[in-house]
């Protein structure tokens, strides 16, 4: 009888702890590498990762099914190249930025071990992406692959690990889950070795990524909305809204999921959209759609995701004219009861018509309320002022303007950092809303040079003749001054300072004949060096060394 399967789980569980553990120890080692070592094994891995770029497409397609391979390829370059000439100049290590005006210098640390999380849904173009930063930044990356796209990932892994390793980084710099489970990853994120977690994947997938005590950036869902405003230029908007959203057939998080569209021009955008291809479907339709493709937990349906228009209209019995690259929906709402106004991952888009921006503006929110806050949304529209009130207004913080959201928010077609990573920020329970780089990678230590002196107290007042040829700190204070001082202290106690109140060590007549309101130390070494007593008046100053040597030497006459 031959011996049960071993748990996939334990398995998972044991390989998370042993490559955390050899990660840490390579962590050591990076961390000392110099700026131009770091640069060298960036530039290796990326080559190597550059020269396959087609064979990962066509294996991430084969093993996934979702997307299409020239547009996997097309992100699999966006990687390699963009990314890799975005962070080339980057300063990662020793000091990275002087100040010396405020007085600053700025030295980069490593995060350290990074766990990253990697989805099936852009599979090789992420993996690429994520070696490339967490090595630019001196921190060794485990990477945990989706189940349903392990042989991808682990082939840009391995590329890229022997090509960073002939470059002289360490072996397990990058390493890779093979048997991978849910168990398995989170044991990974909880990790003490983990210093940091880069989480691309469902809600439920970034949710435990933050729940796992360690600093994490995760990205929410896209459900990204267009607004075409009357101002448009309507056909290049509507070709903007389609080339995004056929992309890879739709799986990027940020692309295009709804269209709403001003009326004045609708009519003029919805035949721009029948040119481009779009196929708009009839209520009935639309409902056969939803069914198929939204499942009760108001998710996209596995099975349609990253599939074409018509392979989509084909498996809902569906008839398509040929030419078909996106199916659009007319919906009245947003929410549960109108399913199709979800995130759909394929080129599917919900439909809405509006009287003005105004109301063009409040569709756009519930759209991101519903799955898409913080994320990404777009704005074809040539009056500034309607553009800026979007940008204050919108729960977004990718606005992207005249261009496809897909292509915009990744920073393909605008100038927003390069990044297959994008955080949502508050708004999407994310701790950050940048397109994540190597900076996000470093902690920063700060040398801080002193430019504002802690402050003293103001100079006392000396009398220059009290002590002629003694230096100020010695002299004691001017009796004047102190005179003064003393009244203003009393008046502000209701007690009203004599008249004749005089600070001169008093004549033996003079201390027979008066009561004295405020004794120093002073006062009280010239009583004993005359051997006089000095009578005190009803609640007299006396100052504690006055008090001290007085009582000692029993020159008070107490009221």
């Amino acid at each position: 009888m031959s011996p049960p399967p071993p748990d996939r789980d334990l398995t998972s569980i044991a390989q998370a702890r042993d490559l955390a553990r050899r990660a840490q120890v390579a962590a050591a080692e990076l961390a000392e590498f110099s700026q131009e070592l770091i640069d060298g094994i960036v530039d290796e891995a990326a080559a190597a990762a550059r020269a396959q770029v087609e064979a990962f497409a066509q294996l991430a397609v084969a093993e996934t099914g979702y997307g299409i391979v020239d547009d996997k390829i097309q992100k699999n370059l966006f990687a390699t190249d963009r990314v890799h000439a975005f962070i080339r100049p980057m300063k990662t290590v020793g000091v990275v930025a002087r100040h010396p005006e405020r007085g600053v210098i700025e030295i980069a640390e490593p995060f350290g071990v990074v766990a990253a999380v990697v989805p099936s849904t852009n599979p090789t173009s992420t993996a690429i992406y994520k070696i490339l930063i967490a090595l630019k930044a001196r921190c060794p990356i485990v990477i945990s692959p989706h189940p349903a796209a392990v042989k991808s990932i682990s082939r840009v892994a391995e590329v890229m690990a022997e090509a960073a390793r002939r470059a002289g980084a360490p072996a397990d710099a990058v390493s890779w889950m093979t048997a991978v489970t849910l168990e398995g990853t989170q044991e990974l994120m909880k990790r003490r070795e983990v210093a940091v977690i880069l989480a691309t994947g469902g809600l439920g997938l970034v949710r435990a990524a933050y729940s796992a005590g360690k600093p994490a950036y995760g990205v929410g869902p896209g459900n990204a909305p267009a607004f075409i405003e009357r101002t448009a230029d309507v056909k290049k908007a509507v070709r903007d809204i389609v080339t995004g959203k056929t992309f890879d057939n739709g799986v990027l998080c940020s692309s295009e999921n709804s269209v709403v569209v001003d009326e004045p021009v609708a009519d003029l955008a919805r035949q721009a959209f029948l040119e481009q291809g779009g196929y708009f479907l009839s209520k009935s339709e639309a409902d056969v759609l939803a069914r198929a493709l939204v499942t009760p937990a108001r998710l996209p349906n596995p099975a349609l995701v990253g599939k074409s228009a018509s392979v989509i209209a084909q498996a809902c019995g569906l008839s398509v004219p040929t030419g078909t690259r996106v199916l659009i929906a007319s919906l009245e709402g947003v929410g549960r009861d109108f399913p199709l106004s979800i995130e759909k991952l394929c080129p599917v888009l919900s439909w809405y018509s509006v009287r003005d921006w105004p109301e063009g503006c409040e569709r756009c929110r519930e759209i991101l309320r519903y799955g898409g806050m913080g994320h990404t949304m777009s704005i074809h529209s040539q009056n500034d002022a309607v553009i800026l009130e979007f940008g204050l207004k919108k729960p977004a913080f990718r606005i992207i303007v005249n261009s496809p959201t897909t292509h915009g928010s990744i920073g393909l077609t605008t100038g927003l950092d390069p990044a297959l990573t994008l955080g949502c920020g508050g708004f999407g329970g994310n701790i950050t809303s940048d397109n994540i780089s190597p900076r996000h990678l470093l902690n920063i230590k700060r040398l801080a040079y002193e430019t504002a002196p802690v402050g003293r107290a103001a100079p006392l007042e000396f009398d220059a003749d009290a002590a002629p040829g003694v230096p100020p700190s010695e002299r004691g204070i001017a009796a004047d001054t102190l005179r003064r001082r003393i009244d203003e202290f009393l008046g502000g106690r209701g007690i009203q300072p004599s008249s004749s109140h005089d600070l001169r060590p008093p004549s033996s007549v003079e201390a027979t004949a008066a009561r004295l309101s405020f004794v120093c130390e002073d006062d009280v070494r010239a009583a004993m060096a005359t051997g006089r007593t000095l009578s005190l008046a009803d609640r007299a100053i006396v100052t504690p060394a006055a008090r001290e040597l007085g009582d000692a030497h029993r020159v008070f006459e107490e009221p």
